[in-house]
């Protein structure tokens, strides 16, 4: 019986599940910072050592082949919320996503092409080929015998039980899931994309996914004050023990004094800057919208319900929304001039950016443009706006 529930070391319920609480963070400090920052996106460097403790690690408790999960990820950047996406609870369902991520992630690993396409540049050494991806189970295995050696048979089975669970439901279920469903956003980026919680401990700094998908080849998820990514910290830790390079991190917008014409210089801070700019107009549009609401209750109470019915979709860029809501959506506007307005003309602001085939003259023309005519337009929180556009430096 004492074999069953001790091994090398015999201890105690609580120290059980510390020990488990600590593997599991390992596991989760490797997907985030090896698997997703270094690996899928190249926000950073990882020495030679840490990058293969890394592989080692995720071998051994999740099974998990990097060129997979990379592949995996970056098409789910490429096709976000839309038929293509590996896990868009969007367009797949919350409850699909959020209990059976794991499912939708070994369905879309098995697809060749998605490994051909998007699988580039992961690790393709000796390791990787004939141990890591010929065994993906073995890992596993050697894990769950080096659990019962140390933990006896009993604590050791459900500590690993615990382990290969942990990233199937945390970060295919919960990030994938309610990343994309519910939470608040710094950022209105083209997709639906939330920060579940200001402070990401439990799954790494993961928490934070409106701020990826604004900056995805940030290395450092926080952006605002309050907000903390506890797999940035472990990175200033690496790169203060020469372990790791920092490539990149979201930009901090800088500004000036308004200028009278828009020049080169704010076209590329406002580009630049875009998902800071994008976030301080949905300001401008609550404002807009809450006059507007106002001003219907009081005279059209009929329209006024109409129009809030649709609120949540009107802070979303409009190429997120289905169908069906779009159309409900641009009849609610037409109750307002003023807030279709301003509504319309944020989407004539994100074509400065989009319309990569213009040139730079072309674009300046167009942003003063767009300024004159939101000076022009009477409304008050987009004058407001122009004037803070001029300032971005």
């Amino acid at each position: 019986m004492p074999m069953l529930f001790s091994g090398v070391f015999d201890l105690t319920l609580w120290e059980l599940v510390v020990v488990a609480l600590v593997l599991t963070h390992i596991t989760i400090v490797s997907v985030t910072v090896f698997l997703h920052r270094c690996q899928a996106h190249r926000a950073l460097e990882l020495h030679p050592i840490l990058s293969h403790f890394f592989r080692l690690w995720l071998w051994m408790s999740t099974g998990m082949v990097t060129k997979e999960w990379a592949a995996v990820h970056r098409k789910h950047h490429a096709k976000c919320e839309t038929a293509d996406d590996p896990h868009s609870p969007q367009i797949l369902g919350i409850n699909r996503v959020l209990w059976g991520g794991v499912f939708l992630y070994v369905k879309e690993a098995l697809k060749k092409e998605t490994l051909d396409r998007y699988g580039h540049g992961t690790p393709d050494d000796w390791m990787e080929r004939n141990v890591y991806t010929r065994y993906t189970l073995s890992g596993m295995t050697l894990m769950g015998l080096i659990n019962v050696a140390l933990l006896g048979i009993v604590p050791g089975v459900v500590i690993l039980v615990v382990q290969v669970a942990w990233i199937p439901f945390w970060a295919a279920g919960v990030i994938n899931g309610i990343g994309h469903f519910w939470g608040y956003r710094n950022f209105e980026c083209g997709d639906a994309a939330t920060n579940i919680a200001p402070w990401g401990i439990l799954i790494g700094g993961e928490e934070l996914h409106n701020n990826h998908h604004a900056f995805a080849s940030s290395a450092k998820l926080s952006n605002k004050w309050y907000e903390f990514d506890i797999g940035w910290m472990y990175i200033r830790i690496f790169e203060m023990l020469d372990l790791a390079t920092v490539k990149k991190v979201a930009p901090k917008p800088r500004f000036s004094e308004a200028k009278e014409m828009i020049d080169g210089e704010t076209l590329q801070a406002v580009i630049a800057n875009r998902y800071d700019v994008l976030s301080k107009y949905a300001k401008s549009l609550k404002v807009t919208y809450a006059e507007e609401l106002g001003k219907l209750r009081q005279f059209s109470p009929q329209d006024a319900l109409v129009l809030k019915s649709l609120s949540r979709w009107l802070m979303r860029d409009e190429s997120s929304l289905a169908e069906k809501d779009r159309v409900r959506l641009e009849a609610a506007l037409t109750k307002s001039k003023a807030l279709h307005t301003v509504y319309a003309m944020r989407k004539e602001l994100a074509a400065v950016w989009e319309r990569s085939a213009s040139s730079k003259d072309q674009l300046v023309k167009q942003l003063q443009d767009w300024c004159h005519r939101a000076e022009s337009s009477g409304i008050t929180p987009l004058v407001e706006f122009s004037q803070r556009l001029r300032c971005y430096a």
